[in-house]
């Protein structure tokens, strides 16, 4: 899966599933960069077919429900939909 990383501050492994068209996806990113947080993230929405498979497979795992923003914590835990408090405690913010 082809996860790119975006530098900021370590609050451990984070994994962003997102949607380059979700509006609640932009936030998140735009909330993690403003906290200046460390994360991959990929956009489901532009993989090309075989790839996007294995990545909602993945995602799956974790949320199977598949619905976007799935944020993985430390691959012990997801955070689904952009909700500051919950990110904030989710992070130790």
């Amino acid at each position: 899966m082809g996860m790119t990383h975006v530098d900021g501050k370590d609050r451990g492994a984070l994994a962003l599933y997102a949607l380059s068209t979700c509006v609640w996806c932009r936030m998140m990113k735009g909330f993690l960069s403003k906290m200046e947080v460390g994360y991959d993230y990929v956009d489901v929405d532009t993989l090309a077919d075989e790839e996007k498979a294995r990545t909602i497979e993945e995602l799956k795992r974790w949320n199977p429900k598949c619905s976007f923003p799935s944020l993985v914590v430390n691959g012990e835990k997801c955070v689904i939909g952009f909700n500051e408090d919950t990110l904030k405690e989710a992070l130790g913010l």
